[in-house]
């Protein structure tokens, strides 16, 4: 005998496939489903409204599946309360634990609606007294409460934005022919909004920005207030630091183009010389460090966060290397951020949307078209790709950020 309940799913259901992609998770969640109501809007604005009757085999997998619709927006029409269970181990959630998306998500607490603080997916809904928060499995301990069913918790899906526009060409997210200038235009504009509304600007980026000779630009950027936050690995602030330090990256001397001698030591001589001195701030201080990004950074008094890998030298002093400490380190500067551009990094930029709410407009520039993509992939639905040469597009973005840098060029 089944289980069942009834949900409700408002918006533009057809035009969007919304309702369609429903259907599909149910069926693929082992589930039935019932049409009990289906208003259909009469013109194209209109939302339309569905109501069924959701039914699985047991009430574990019903549960499962509601929260899986929920990410559309397919809510519970009787909401009810939701289960609340104690941690009994540290670091492992309850058997049957709500699995959080990025959407903004609100859950009913004493009879009304409370939102979910820092809205990010693939973790679980800690309540404290009357408030609700994420919380990363790593982080959760013994004696918590933490949300165990569907009921009592309502998500908010993004809205599907309607055109106007027929059959046409290069209207892909993720093309590599569209007008750069414009593009460029448009990130630039989504910085100085968000900064207008007294929001910050992150950025994640990879030693691709040192490697095409952007580094110059990226520092003009930041002196322009448009670097409030950095994320990177190891890599970017080594190949930086070392380009300051020796004129060259990974060896490559950035002027001509070509190898030196002895080049391929420059970048531990590099993070030998930062560690000699402390960190990066110290080096700068001390007049070792007198120029790229992360001098920048400091002397402006900007934020940075370095996480590293098993793959790296050295590294600098000021790199994580323990992972989740890293991830804390993230997320601790992501209040109050309002754009996001993500630059030649996969690494970074993956582990980046997986913690940031889908509220927060990101775009991710990259030579390779699957980096672009796989952000999307992995559930950040608010990601914008753009495929070029991310050495180009710092130094267009510079120019159109930076009227001394664009005097300049």
């Amino acid at each position: 005998m089944q289980v069942t309940e009834t949900v409700e799913i408002t918006g533009h259901l057809m035009d969007s496939g919304l309702l369609s992609r429903v259907l599909d998770d149910i069926r693929g969640y082992g589930g039935e489903y019932t049409l009990d109501r289906f208003d259909l809007g009469y013109d194209k604005d209109d939302p339309s409204t569905v109501r069924m009757t959701v039914g699985a085999e047991d009430e574990e997998s019903l549960q499962r599946l509601l929260m899986r619709i929920q990410t559309k927006g397919a809510n519970l029409v009787d909401p009810g309360t939701p289960e609340i269970t104690e941690v009994s181990q540290d670091g492992v959630f309850p058997d049957g634990f709500y699995s959080t998306t990025n959407l903004p998500t609100s859950v009913r607490l004493g009879g009304r609606w409370v939102g979910v603080q820092n809205p990010e997916m693939d973790c679980g809904l800690l309540v404290e007294g009357d408030t609700v928060r994420t919380i990363p499995m790593s982080d959760v301990r013994a004696g918590m409460r933490i949300i165990t069913s569907a009921q009592g918790v309502r998500v908010t899906p993004p809205i599907a934005v309607n055109t106007d526009e027929g059959f046409g060409f290069m209207e892909s997210d993720v093309s590599s022919e569209k007008p750069q200038r414009v593009l460029v235009k448009q990130v630039a504009d989504g910085m100085r909004e968000a900064k207008a509304n007294g929001q910050k600007v992150l950025w994640v980026g990879g030693p691709g920005i040192v490697h095409t000779g952007a580094a110059p630009a990226m520092v003009a950027i930041v002196e322009a207030g448009y670097v409030d936050v950095l994320f990177a690995g190891n890599a970017l602030a080594t190949h930086d630091i070392e380009s300051s330090l020796y004129g060259t990256s990974l060896g490559v001397d950035l002027a001509r183009g070509r190898g030196v001698e002895h080049g391929h030591e420059h970048h531990i001589r590099a993070i030998n010389t930062i560690r000699k001195a402390g960190s990066i701030a110290a080096a700068v201080e001390q007049g070792v460090l007198t120029s790229g990004v992360m001098h920048a950074l400091v002397r402006n008094g900007k934020r940075f966060v370095l996480v590293g890998s098993v793959r790296d030298d050295g590294p600098l002093p000021d790199v994580y290397t323990d992972v989740l400490e890293g991830q804390r380190a993230m997320r601790a500067e992501l209040d109050g951020v309002g754009y996001c551009l993500m630059a030649a990094t996969m690494l970074h930029s993956v582990a980046t949307g997986n913690i940031l709410p889908a509220s927060i407009p990101l775009t991710c520039v990259d030579i390779n078209p699957a980096t672009v993509t796989k952000l999307a992939d992995r559930g950040s639905s608010q990601a914008r790709g753009i495929v070029t040469d991310v050495g180009l597009f710092v130094e267009h973005l510079a120019r159109e950020l930076s009227p001394e840098y664009a005097a300049l060029k």
